[in-house]
Order: structure tokens, then sequence, then C-alpha cells
């Protein structure tokens, strides 16, 4: 199965009974500080979505919530459990897509792939490109048997702390910060301390998507994500969901050895210990 799938693919197989389609949608909200916060987009799910779509609750049973770190992984052996129960079994296709920049669904997508499970991929465009094509909504749960997902860890997927503070002076490791440029060079601060890890260099998540919300083509995605693609390379953001964006696109593109930082500057910049610069470079 392709990683990237369109609205004229899907359609078409909806109803394959080893398919499961899954909405993976957090709604960002703002707050009167100008600060934000995420909430579960259940709510949105429930008014509508592709039919037959389960919903994947990053902010419930797809995180560890005891975690101080938003977003934090849950265990393996939990988040195989949590996939079960939404139809997900090893023999099993699935497509991701959320209503808001993919960022959500390549979350899961990364984290599928974490538990060693490759037969996933993205909705092209989201619940947008759906929806403004005219194709049909429901508002009726997903109903779909309980399935059993094994594990076959892949650990190497997954960058801590410690790999990334050993990583700033290895030239075989390439660190990418996938925030916006404001926040990067430190213009703006999202997580305490502005700026971002020594060493990295910055491409913008959301710059990967085109106006209507579409991956762009390989070709310029070659251009926006140019590195070593036999290198390390570790992505990080602010929580692991924009950095998975980016990991998604590397790996389509043939990077071979590719991390997201899942707790990413909630946990590193909240330690004055690790290291942050400011400006561009």
């Amino acid at each position: 199965m392709k990683s990237l799938v369109i609205t004229e693919w899907l359609s078409h197989h909806l109803d394959d009974p080893d398919l499961v389609v899954l909405d993976c949608t957090v709604v960002t909200e703002p707050e009167p500080d100008g600060g934000f916060h995420n909430v579960s987009g259940r709510a949105d799910y429930e008014r509508g979505h592709i039919p037959n779509a389960g919903f994947a609750d990053l902010k419930g049973d797809l995180c560890d919530s005891d975690s101080p770190i938003e977003f934090a992984l849950p265990t393996p052996a939990q988040f195989c459990s949590a996939m079960g129960a939404l139809g997900v079994g090893d023999e099993s296709r699935v497509v991701l897509y959320d209503t808001r920049y993919s960022a959500w669904a390549a979350r899961v997508w990364w984290m599928l792939r974490w538990v060693g499970f490759d037969r996933a991929a993205l909705l092209d465009g989201g619940m947008g490109a759906w929806t403004g094509e005219g194709r049909p909504v429901s508002t009726g749960p997903a109903s779909r048997p309980a399935r059993q997902l094994t594990p076959a860890l892949r650990p190497e997927l997954m960058a801590d702390r410690n790999e990334v503070r050993a990583g700033i002076d290895d030239e075989a490791v390439h660190i990418i910060d996938t925030l916006p440029p404001e926040f990067f060079s430190g213009e703006q601060a999202m997580y305490g301390r502005p700026g971002h890890i020594p060493g990295a260099v910055n491409a913008f998540g959301l710059a990967l998507l085109d106006e209507s919300g579409h991956l762009r083509p390989d070709e310029e995605l070659a251009a926006l994500v140019a590195g070593d693609r036999n290198a390390r390379n570790i992505t990080y953001c602010g929580g692991g969901i924009l950095a998975s964006l980016n990991a998604f696109a590397m790996t389509r593109l043939g990077f071979a050895d590719v991390a997201v930082y899942t707790a990413s500057l909630q946990e590193w910049a909240a330690d004055p210990a690790n290291p942050m610069v400011v400006g561009t470079s």
C-alpha cells in the first residue's frame, strides 16, 4: 500500500473489509493571553466524518495522559491495544486523515511504523479535500470488530533527549527544527525559551503542503527537506506533531534513518541545562 492515497482511491475502497479509516483530528484553540491549548477532535468527528471512519484520539488513549508532556507516547502495548479496539489488525490496511494540516494524521502514521505496522497511508488533502469534492459525510459511529495488532517495535524511529544532546556535536546526525522560521530564529517563543537546538536546521512542516493542504510534489519536497538521505535525521517541533509530518515526507523521499523527538521543545526548553541558540543558523 502506498503511503499517500487520494480521495478518488479512498472512495472506491471505502467498503473493502480490510480497510480501516481513522480520523485523527486534534483542535488547537486560542487563549486570551495569546497562547493556545489542544483539545480532542472528537466533537468535530461527531459533527461529520468520512463514512465508516473511526476516531483515533491523540488526546485520549493514543497518548500517555499521566505524562507532563502533551502527546507523550503510550507504551507499545497500550498503543496496539487502542488501535486494535479501532479495528486495526496485523492484516489491515489503514487510511489516516484529519481536518487540519495532516500533521495529526502523520503522527499516528509514524506511531504505527514505530510498532512495526507499514500498511498505512495518509489521505492527501485530508478532510478538506474530501468535503471540497462534495463527497459524502457521515455522523454515525464506525462499527468494526476489534482486531489484534502485534507490536514489532522499531525503537530507532523515536529519539529521546539524550540522543538529541549527543547529536549536537555529531556530524553524522542531522537535527531538523520543523517550527515556523520566526520560532526557529527566536523572534517568537512558544515553549518558554526562544530559539532552537544548537546545530539544527529549519524546515517548516506546513511548507510541505500547498495552499489546498495537499502534500507538495516530490521534487518540491526534496528542495524543502534537502539533506543527507543516509545520515541519522532527527525531527522535532513543540510536541512531535509537525515533526511527524516532516518525517513522513522524508521517508517518502527515501531518507533511510529518520527519527522523531516526540517530547521536542516541551521537554527541551523546560530544562535550562539543555542549550538553545537564537538566530538563523
